[in-house]
């Protein structure tokens, strides 16, 4: 692999890069679209003429991913990082520069030194997936929010807000059915579902979320990753002969660890652990001392029956 390194910095309408080569820089702008990945391209080869640089870019969400896909499908490694890891180390740098020239020699230096894995385009079928997931998520939201205004509302738009959440229902209702329908007309996502079915306290809604986080392209090979993915990694305190309390680190993907709250009640009864409904009413609070020493053992049990073999 090529030791010439390319960092990116994505925004919505245009993308910073900075290569670096022997610890010289080179910048360039272009815009985010079709004419500027070609662009990019081209200056590429006009710099390091047939190498292939590896190019690292952080997780910024569906502004970033066009430009990763395209550079994969010309051949080229990508590496996709935690915006929180490169925050940490520019704060390791002592960095005072907020820029996005900067933040693209930022991200170069970031891949050169820790050199992160190589990042795999999730498949066709787990990307729509993943679109439908994030679709419920969305409907969810608005519904909560026309609940909320109808508590509120003056009476002569109630009948508008009652409406507009009929509509909202109607869709989330249509949206479910089509994760359904895709899940089982898929025979690796039908097959997953199935296994994962038989765990307690996992239905549908979580089956769904499950599929696409444990999909292949994280690269997740045991329980612990999706752990610290999921924010249920143990934060230790100590230091000399000083020890603090343990607490759930919470860092994690917000839905995921939402999910596993929810799934933890049925799954302890695996055990011989029971949970009365006030304490299972409590697990989804996160500073219920009943079940915080249930939480962490429980969640990494369910990854490792969710985990694929």
């Amino acid at each position: 692999m090529s030791k010439i390194v390319i960092g990116v910095d994505i925004a919505k309408k245009k993308f910073d890069v900075a290569s670096l080569n022997e610890g010289k820089y080179k910048h360039q702008t272009f815009t985010n679209d079709e004419p500027g990945y070609a662009g990019f391209i081209i200056w590429i080869v006009h710099l390091f003429a047939n190498d292939k640089p590896l190019i690292c870019r952080e997780a910024t969400g569906a502004y970033s991913i066009p430009l990763a896909d395209f550079m994969v499908s010309q051949g080229y490694p990508v590496r996709v990082v935690n915006p929180a890891k490169i925050t940490a180390f520019a704060k390791s740098e002592l960095s005072r520069a907020k820029t996005d020239k900067a933040d693209a020699k930022l991200i170069a230096r970031y891949a050169s030194i820790i050199q992160p894995p190589l990042w795999t385009p999730p498949s066709h079928n787990i990307r729509v997936l993943q679109a439908w997931v994030r679709r419920v998520e969305h409907l969810l939201e608005m519904i909560q929010r026309e609940r909320n205004r109808l508590e509120t509302s003056d009476i002569t738009v109630v009948d508008s807000l009652n409406a507009v959440l009929a509509t909202l229902e109607t869709e989330l209702e249509a949206t479910r059915k089509a994760i359904r329908e895709h899940i089982d007309n898929d025979p690796e996502l039908k097959c997953r579902g199935d296994l994962l079915i038989t765990i307690p306290g996992i239905a549908d809604a979580s089956i769904a979320h499950f599929l696409v986080v444990l999909s292949e392209h994280h690269g997740f090979i045991s329980a612990k990753p999706v752990v610290a993915f999921a924010g249920l990694a143990p934060a230790l305190r100590q230091s000399g002969q000083w020890s603090g309390k343990t607490h759930i680190a919470k860092s994690g993907e917000a839905v995921t660890l939402l999910c596993v709250r929810l799934c933890i009640g049925p799954l302890s009864r695996l055990g011989n652990i029971t949970l009365s409904s006030a304490n299972f009413a409590s697990v989804l609070k996160p500073t219920a001392r009943t079940v915080k020493p249930l939480f962490v053992p429980l969640g990494v049990s369910l990854f490792i029956l969710a985990l694929p073999s």
